[in-house]
């Protein structure tokens, strides 16, 4: 990021959070379960699924993460009731992670029971490096119990090809998100070089085609998918072998293109009164929407 896109990320967080949540609620479904529901109907409409993510992270109490798995199971129970083509996906601070490994363990178990009974899937999210080798713990001690979780990777991780190395068991018949990782890491954990980062999703990608594991290909950028359609001709892939995963409100126009070529496309659906953090990661990563969020304020002074 220049320091122009800092500089405007950095005022754009001390703004009143009513007006950031103007200009991020394109990115956000709404605060409430009913507005993902809602969201999630839209994007049926149009043959594209998704995944719903209850927004939060980083629980310091474990009343918390308990109130969080109840709101999970209550995800969940909506999806099957409302019929909806979707996913949940789930990050495993706000089930207690960081307070307390075995309880966290056994909040997810029984969020997969219930998502098992319902015949839904959960993507286990990758937050920042604190978590990463507890997240993949975790993800393979469910593993021996659960068919129905996936594993989130992030491209930017320079031990991302060793611990997909290590997990190759676990890995079959389950599924990869491969994304390229949003939280700001040491150059000593992650690659900072755009290129770099390209460079290892397409080695990571290619992997995981080459040992025949399901794979939700989540980026925005044309280059990456470009690469990743030449995979898919390398290994023959048929649709049902892969999908695309995108945000929601991100390059809706390639999210059609990629429908319209009938490619199987899953929009991630957060929802949720934690949205602020979220929204600040975004502007991180896009300072676009900051930008845009800067110049509205100049043009409103004008």
């Amino acid at each position: 990021m220049n320091l122009l896109n800092l500089l405007i990320v950095k005022v754009a967080q001390v703004l009143p959070k009513s007006f950031i949540k103007i200009f991020a609620s394109r990115y956000i479904a709404g605060e409430y379960l009913p507005e993902g529901v809602r969201v999630v109907k839209e994007l049926n409409s149009k043959k594209i699924r998704a995944t719903m993510d209850v927004l939060g992270e980083d629980t310091t109490k474990l009343n918390e993460a308990e109130s969080s798995t109840k709101e999970a199971l209550k995800v969940l129970e909506t999806i099957s009731l409302e019929k909806l083509d979707s996913t949940l996906s789930v990050k495993l601070t706000q089930l207690g992670l960081k307070l307390n490994y075995d309880i966290c363990l056994q909040n997810m178990k029984m969020i997969l029971t219930e998502a098992k009974k319902l015949n839904n899937y959960i993507e286990i999210d990758m937050e920042d490096s604190t978590c990463t080798y507890d997240t993949v713990k975790i993800y393979k001690e469910l593993r021996k119990e659960f068919a129905n979780c996936g594993l989130v990777m992030q491209a930017y991780l320079r031990d991302a090809q060793n611990i997909f190395n290590g997990s190759l068991n676990e890995l079959q018949n389950s599924s990869v998100r491969l994304c390229k990782g949003i939280y700001n890491e040491s150059e000593e954990i992650a690659f900072k070089v755009k290129q770099e980062i390209r460079n290892n999703f397409v080695q990571l990608l290619d992997f995981l085609f080459a040992n025949n594991i399901y794979v939700g290909i989540a980026t925005h950028d044309p280059y990456l998918v470009d690469a990743a359609k030449h995979l898919i001709l390398k290994y023959n892939k048929s649709f049902d072998q892969f999908e695309f995963q995108m945000l929601l409100g991100v390059k809706i126009d390639l999210r059609d293109q990629l429908v319209s070529e009938g490619y199987k496309v899953r929009i991630y659906v957060p929802f949720g009164t934690e949205w602020y953090k979220y929204s600040i990661r975004r502007m991180k990563e896009n300072p676009q929407l900051a930008k845009n969020i800067a110049m509205n304020i100049f043009s409103k002074r004008s």
